[in-house]
């Protein structure tokens, strides 16, 4: 009997502690900024390719065999310079052939001149008839006209011995060679090489008629290729590096592309150490907005459902509450806050996916990382 009693004790012991309230779950740890207002810059950031600021095709003015090539290809060359030598034979020949042509109408001129001399006075006293002054005047005035035509020849002769010397009419760097020594090359067809015009260079890309408004609303109109407040254009090489130098704005089409929706653009750069090569893809990074106090988070700390953004808050009790936000550009590796958050607020950054409405949170400081300001400017 004692026994059973013993027994019916435990069960009721039992009882009593299954119907105890669970103990509350452990608090999450949470990583947390607190956002405090600073200074950030808005950018823009834009493919482009590189243009040279002149190219010039190099075609020989006259024909025949390409006898020698002077300077080295990639080299950089000066107006006038030398470039390539066509065999100069044929036409010696023809100059001298044209002189001596020259020489030949002259002298024809100078004798008809001399009849003429004399038989105008003997024209006078009936001497001589009419017709025979007729004549040698006729041949004074044929020889004129032979002497020009002569002269016309030889100065012909001299132009095309002349371009037997390929000049390079621009200063910049030679592009490769088209044709080799010893090939046969036609006057005004052949392409030898070209110039490309290097300091400074073109900077093309296209802006979106939207943006090219937002860009207005802030700078200001662009009146003859030029901002009221003009942006500051930064390059970024195909390797991340940033160019030295900051471009210039230098062209803005005047119609949009109605297939694209896009503008054309152009930048002028300075490029005194050859950087910058002809058909190179970079990228254009705009100052577009400058703000004094702006809000910022880390994109990590921003989640979507629904087509909502939305990050969890640290109440002053250490609840999670969740909290719909509107995000602007994005600044680097962060996010400009627009709307639904203000200064002061502890956002969570790390452990955001545990966190459910209520949740008890243990804070921890976010510890920032160094890293470089960003250049995307894309909306989010």
């Amino acid at each position: 009997m004692l026994k059973r009693v013993r027994l019916l004790g435990f069960g009721a012991a039992l009882s009593a502690c299954s119907g105890a309230a669970p103990p509350p779950p452990p608090p999450v740890d949470v990583t947390v900024v607190n956002l405090a207002p600073q200074p950030a810059t808005v950018t823009l950031e834009y493919v482009a390719r590189t243009e040279a600021y002149n190219t010039v095709e190099i075609r020989p003015r006259t024909g025949g065999l390409l006898e020698k090539q002077f300077a080295k290809e990639g080299a950089v060359v000066r107006a006038g310079q030398p470039l390539f030598r066509i065999d100069p034979q044929s036409y010696e020949q023809a100059l001298a052939q044209a002189r001596a042509a020259s020489a030949q109408a002259r002298s024809a001129l100078q004798q008809a001149q001399r009849d003429q001399a004399r038989i105008a006075p003997l024209s006078k006293v009936d001497a001589a008839s009419q017709q025979e002054l007729d004549a040698v005047v006729a041949r004074v005035e044929a020889g004129k006209a032979a002497v020009d035509a002569a002269t016309a020849a030889e100065r012909t002769a001299e132009l095309n011995l002349g371009y037997t010397n390929v000049t390079s009419p621009i200063a910049g760097v030679l592009g490769r060679a088209q044709v080799r020594d010893g090939a046969l090359v036609t006057a005004y067809q052949t392409l030898l090489t070209t110039v490309y015009a290097t300091d400074p260079m073109y900077i093309n890309y296209s802006i979106s008629e939207q943006r090219l408004l937002e860009l207005q609303k802030v700078r200001g109109a662009a009146v003859n290729n030029k901002f009221k407040d003009p942006p500051v254009f930064h390059i970024v090489l195909a390797d991340g590096s940033v160019y030295p130098h900051a471009g210039t704005l230098d062209f803005v089409d005047a119609a949009v592309d109605p297939r694209t929706g896009t503008l054309p653009v152009r930048l002028t750069v300075p490029n005194p150490e050859n950087l910058l090569r002809a058909g190179q893809f970079a990228r254009v990074v705009v100052d577009a907005q400058k703000l004094t106090e702006a809000l910022l988070l880390p994109q990590r700390a921003v989640q979507e459902a629904q087509g909502r953004n939305f990050v969890w808050i640290a109440a002053p009790d250490n609840h999670a509450q969740r909290r719909d936000v509107v995000m602007g550009p994005r600044v680097g590796d962060q996010w400009l806050v627009v709307s639904g958050l203000n200064a002061g607020d502890k956002v969570v950054v790390d452990g955001a996916q545990k966190l459910r409405s209520g949740s008890i949170l243990k804070p921890s400081p976010l510890i920032p990382a160094a890293s470089p300001a960003g250049s995307e400017g894309t909306p989010g």
